[in-house]
């Protein structure tokens, strides 16, 4: 571009252009994130033979640390190394800060260990670089090499650094520790420490400290960040009442929320019951103004999604101006936890049309939609399109088609995909032990487990899980309790209530009812519906009345609207005689107004899923296809007729 067309564009001229004048414009563009004009502004300044300042070089290092481009940082760098300000402690600042936005740490690195001067600032910006990058263990000998510093005193921004790279490691010692020391140093007594401590606690599940930093900043003195904080925290860890309650104290205290604070709110609410809550916080949304951003509106779709919501959904989706991969897959994602594949896919063919490049989550979401509804088939369909869009060596693809196939009851095409990773993680082994629980496959489950401890691998509460659950289906009850003294006592791991219920159903199946009874009442916690429904079921299969009322009475407490533990108990009573004591049960299930659900099945058939409820004749190819199983009926008859005549005259 030549230099009369960019004076015509800035409006600038050889002799009324000054340095000055050209570095607030350079500014000026880079805070309204326009980093591209920032460059051709320098690329002028440069033809129009005016030499750029030390305010020049770090105004327009930080355009090319925005836009990220290692292209842009080495030209300026080149100029930088031409110009006399090669050694500004300023500059080199900049250009630290320059190439760790481009990720390339080594080169950041270098012009940092050749500065002949360094302050704070300096420091800070490598430690928060390295920070940003995950880096935990250069943060540390950064940090020690400054505190050797007689001259450089450690800020807010240091300790802001080296807190985010302890919360990002999830190290909640290293988030203590940093903590100590800014309370020493005195750099607690910022706003900006204690949110970015308020955050870093809550991402290390420590909610507690979390809760006593926000409580110990002064009402006064806390922004929105800190509340944001704070709700993003209870959020993290689906605490939902803890996180609306907190809205509304934010609001009582007139402290206006943004766009931060609704999405943290939308983000918690994930279940059905929360659906009321969920459409307050989309008003609250609305009236804030920022219902039509891409990121709000994608959260309000997988909220309502998660919901159960889907047309809710699907209306916000169908009425966005702007739909990215992300919006997509929000959409896509609701229909598969509905298990409604056929629109899943038809979702993901008119994200091909738009030319839409999905990504691993949206692999993710289909195959996780084909497992729910056993849809092999398709299952198989993404497996091929995932190698030929290269989405195969995707650890988190591969344990997403191992999880798939697992439920789709092919082990074998599971196994091959386990085999042929080239690393595993955790959640790999976990998958495969699982899907042998699942099928049924006891032997091969723990042996798997006892393989995957002996290659070093820790086993976490999941895989202890998927492990009992295998013992369960074997009805192994000593390698169960094995397995549960191995997770409590030698890893150390607090048993969830979901390996309480498993425990209890190996016991209970064992016959072992009072045992089983005697291990619910010593849990630590109160047992909730899954316990008492596992000593329920175990009542049932031996017909033991006395402990199925106790059960039967605890879970009526917890869900009186589930048909399925009246029906439980009503069976026990039905199979020892007690037809009154049935009735009893049947009114009850009157009086809450409550009906077993219809049993379901499905059938994968050309490309399509079909659904078939008990007595359903919503097909729309219901007369074809009761009619060929009217005839298959006959004609089965007729073979047992002619088999049974057969014998006879034998």
């Amino acid at each position: 571009m030549g230099g009369k067309k960019l004076n015509s564009i800035f409006s600038f001229s050889r002799n009324s252009s000054t340095v000055a004048q050209l570095n607030y414009n350079i500014r000026t563009n880079v805070n309204q994130n326009q980093c591209h004009k920032a460059l051709l502004l320098f690329r002028q300044m440069k033809q129009l033979d005016i030499q750029p300042d030390n305010l020049t070089f770090p105004f327009i290092s930080k355009a090319c640390a925005k836009l990220s481009n290692l292209q842009y940082s080495k030209i300026i760098h080149t100029h930088v190394v031409k110009s006399q300000f090669l050694y500004d402690i300023f500059v080199g600042t900049a250009m630290v800060d320059m190439y760790v936005k481009c990720d390339q740490l080594d080169l950041a690195l270098k012009i940092f260990d050749r500065m002949p001067q360094k302050d704070v600032a300096s420091w800070n910006v490598m430690i928060m670089g390295v920070s940003h990058l995950g880096f935990m263990d250069r943060v540390r000998g950064l940090f020690v090499q400054m505190r050797g510093l007689q001259d450089i005193k450690p800020d807010s921004i240091t300790v802001i650094g080296l807190i985010q790279s302890s919360s990002n490691a999830k190290n909640l010692y290293m988030v203590q520790a940093v903590h100590c020391f800014g309370v020493q140093n005195g750099t607690y007594a910022d706003v900006s420490v204690g949110n970015t401590l308020i955050s870093s606690y809550s991402k290390c599940d420590d909610l507690g400290s979390a809760e006593k930093v926000f409580d110990e900043i002064s009402v006064d003195m806390r922004t929105v960040i800190s509340w944001n904080s704070m709700i993003a925290g209870y959020s993290h860890l689906e605490k939902f009442n803890e996180t609306i309650k907190l809205y509304q104290k934010m609001c009582r205290e007139e402290v206006r929320p943004d766009l931060s604070t609704i999405l943290s709110l939308l983000s918690s609410i994930a279940h059905p019951e929360m659906l009321l809550q969920g459409k307050l916080v989309h008003c609250h949304g609305i009236k804030l103004g920022c219902d039509s951003n891409v990121c709000v509106v994608n959260t309000l779709v997988s909220m309502y999604s998660k919901c159960a919501e889907t047309d809710c959904a699907r209306y916000l989706f169908n009425s966005m101006c702007e739909r990215t991969c992300v919006s997509w897959t929000a959409m896509i994602s609701g229909y598969a936890e509905k298990g409604d594949v056929n629109e899943a896919f038809a979702l993901f063919h008119a994200m091909e049309e738009t030319n839409e490049k999905p990504d691993l989550v949206t692999m993710v979401a289909l195959l996780s939609a084909c497992g729910q509804t056993a849809s092999l088939e398709h299952g198989r369909w993404i497996n091929k399109y995932a190698i030929s869009n290269g989405f195969q060596g995707s650890i988190m693809v591969c344990n997403a088609l191992i999880d798939m196939y697992s439920k789709c009851g092919s082990m074998i095409e599971a196994d091959e995909i386990f085999c042929n990773m080239p690393e595993r993680t955790i959640i790999s082994w976990t998958s495969m032990i699982a899907g042998y629980a699942l099928n049924g496959n006891f032997e091969e489950a723990l042996s798997l487990f006892y393989h995957m401890v002996e290659s070093g691998l820790k086993p976490n509460r999941i895989t202890f899980l998927a492990v009992l659950q295998a013992c369960t289906h074997g009805g192994n009850l000593e390698k169960g309790q094995e397995c549960f003294t191995l997770m409590t006592e030698v890893y150390n791991i607090n048993p969830s209530l979901e390996h309480y219920a498993c425990v209890a159903d190996l016991l209970g199946r064992r016959g072992k009812l009072k045992e089983a009874l005697k291990f619910i009442q010593n849990m630590p916690m109160d047992p909730d519906a899954g316990v008492w429904g596992a000593l329920l079921g175990a009542c049932k299969i031996h017909n033991d009345v006395e402990i199925g009322k106790l059960a039967a009475y605890h879970l009526f407490k917890l869900e009186p609207k589930a048909a399925v533990s009246y029906v439980a108990m009503a069976n026990i009573y039905a199979a020892e005689g007690e037809w009154e004591d049935v009735a009893k049960v049947r009114a009850m299930m009157k009086g809450n107004r409550l009906r077993k659900s219809p049993g379901q099945s499905s059938v994968e058939a050309n490309g399509k899923i079909h659904a078939f409820k008990v007595e359903d004749r919503s097909h729309p190819e219901e007369l074809v296809i009761y009619e060929v199983l009217d005839g298959l009926a006959l004609h089965f008859k007729g073979v047992d007729l002619e088999f049974y005549e057969t014998c006879i005259l034998d």
